[in-house]
């Protein structure tokens, strides 16, 4: 188990801590998928940008956090990757 790992363990003990993290895990979920998906492709950002017609910047900030994007916007992305956007309530 990295250090990472054993911290992040050790503060989901934390009930405050536990709720906030629960809380933003489907943004970070998005950020992480999205990342891997384009990653996977072999893509950059600014050649996602030229497939999907969303602004590099935009997909930064999507990936680093900074925005919340749209459902369009991510069919675009996984369109502009040649995959299919699904989502899931579980």
């Amino acid at each position: 188990m990295s250090d990472l790992q054993k911290y992040k363990k050790k503060q989901l003990q934390d009930a405050e801590f536990k709720a906030e993290y629960e809380r933003t895990r489907p943004e970070f979920e998005i950020m992480r998928a999205l990342v891997d998906a384009r990653i996977s492709q072999h893509m950059t950002q600014k050649e996602l940008a030229e497939k999907s017609g969303v602004r590099q910047s935009n997909i930064s900030r999507i990936e680093n956090g900074t925005c919340s994007p749209t459902i369009a916007t991510l069919e675009a992305l996984a369109n502009g990757m040649g995959k299919k956007l699904i989502v899931s309530f579980e």
